[in-house]
């Protein structure tokens, strides 16, 4: 393969990890295109390298992924970038329900009609026309798939539905392939008690595949999470994260640099290969590169005061809270326990450190009071930087900050404040330079 074909290929293998739903015009006309020159060798490498699976049928390109644990931090949102609430997630389960027994062409009132039938016999959701807040989380699921090209706009606005359902009307032409990709569990639902069933687990038992399986957990573990530390994988993923071929594998796959370190990994994103990146723009953004300056400081102890050392939360526990938070939605009779999830509980093959703990292992504890003095010291020296709404808000601003850090792998929020992760460290003695704004 010559410099250029790899080069257009690794573009294509950074297209379908970014949006694993492809149609003719999603992400854009010529993204289909790239894909199909190049799907004898994705579908081959992007099965040996990571255990996915690339499916195109018709105008949908369509890539499975494996998943490993549950992630907190990537919702489906709205347009405005809020993320979808359960509601707004249960109109989009039902709207895909729907859809599945339409026919070619539908209209935002008779989709309306249909998922509020369904939602109103589930207790606690139900879909009322009249109310505003129910119209504006329907729509947003509409146009979430509308998005994606699952539904296309053939005439009207949903908008004009959502100010006035007497009046205002949307056509839309369905796009079945794209539907029937989109939704791709790994399970039969109706056999699923608990979310944690959905996860792919490998039932290989010799050596060579548990080890082939083990390189793919940890090449996915590199291109789906920001920062990888190897305290949060169990030890045959790390060995893979240090070893020599994975950082060799996944520069000739996406043309992406892996940065190690002697906490971890990550990808050194320089092509626009991440949905979101840090430091990034925008005032939350700028607010948290000048709160990592601030924590790397504080936890480097420049002033030789004893900073409190915690151990890391276990990342076993973290995954069961996950659980039993998306668990909480299942009906009462389908409910289970977290003891019973005996994947989750079994600390011979789960990640996390072992038994001993040493001071390597606890990290730098911040409490809250700290960040909220940090936050308003930040506002008041770089003043004009942040607009009025934030000055009026600083709490806001620290929460939307710290959850930015958290995202990323920066900390980890505990009780009275947050643990300060070695990916911080890489912004100490950050000089900042902030562009100013008109304050009012």
């Amino acid at each position: 393969m010559s410099e250029l074909d790899l080069a257009d290929y690794q573009r294509a293998v950074r297209l379908v990890l970014r949006h694993p739903l492809i149609t003719a015009t999603y992400p854009d006309e010529r993204a289909l295109v790239r894909v199909r020159r190049f799907a004898a060798e994705l579908r081959r490498d992007l099965t040996e390298a990571f255990g996915y699976r690339l499916e195109l049928h018709g105008s949908t390109a369509r890539l499975v992924r494996t998943a490993d644990q549950l992630t907190p931090d990537r919702p489906a949102t709205t347009r405005n970038g809020r993320p979808f609430d359960r509601q707004r997630y249960a109109y989009l389960a039902l709207c895909l329900a729907t859809l599945g027994r339409a026919g070619v062409q539908t209209t935002v009132s008779e989709l309306a009609d249909a998922v509020s039938a369904d939602a109103n016999r589930i207790g606690g959701l139900g879909l009322d026309p009249d109310s505003g807040a129910d119209r504006r989380a329907f729509v947003d699921a509409v146009t979430w798939l509308e998005d994606r090209r699952v539904l296309q706009l053939a005439d009207g606005s949903s908008a004009s539905w959502v100010s006035d359902p007497t009046a205002g009307e949307a056509l839309y032409d369905i796009a079945r392939d794209a539907l029937v990709a989109l939704f791709h569990p790994p399970r039969v639902l109706q056999h699923v008690d608990t979310v944690h069933a959905l996860l792919e687990r490998s039932a290989t038992t010799s050596g060579n595949a548990e080890r082939r399986a083990a390189a793919q957990v940890a090449r996915r573990a590199v291109v789906e999470l920001p920062i990888v530390y190897f305290g949060d994988v169990d030890a045959a993923v790390a060995n893979h994260l240090r070893g020599t071929a994975l950082p060799v594998d996944l520069q000739r796959l996406t043309g992406l640099r892996v940065e190690r370190r002697a906490e971890g990994v990550l990808l050194v994103d320089t092509l626009g290969f991440s949905v979101e990146r840090f430091p990034g723009t925008g005032s939350v953004a700028q607010a948290a590169v000048l709160l990592a300056v601030a924590l790397a400081e504080r936890a480097m102890d420049p002033d030789g005061r004893r900073v409190r050392r915690l151990p890391a939360p276990d990342p076993r526990e973290r995954q069961a809270a996950l659980v039993a938070a998306a668990d909480a939605g299942l009906p009462a009779t389908a409910r289970i326990s977290i003891d019973d999830l005996d994947q989750v509980a079994d600390t011979d093959d789960a990640g996390g450190t072992d038994d001993t703990e040493t001071e390597s292992a606890r990290l730098p504890f911040v409490t809250e009071s700290f960040l909220r003095e940090a936050v308003a010291a930040i506002l008041q020296q770089y003043g004009s930087a942040f607009g009025a709404p934030w000055h009026a808000d600083p709490d806001r601003l620290r929460v939307e900050a710290v959850e930015l850090l958290t995202r990323f792998g920066a900390v980890t929020p505990v009780p009275g404040g947050v643990l300060v992760r070695p990916l911080i460290g890489r912004y100490r003695g950050t000089v900042a330079q902030v562009r100013q704004r008109t304050l009012f």
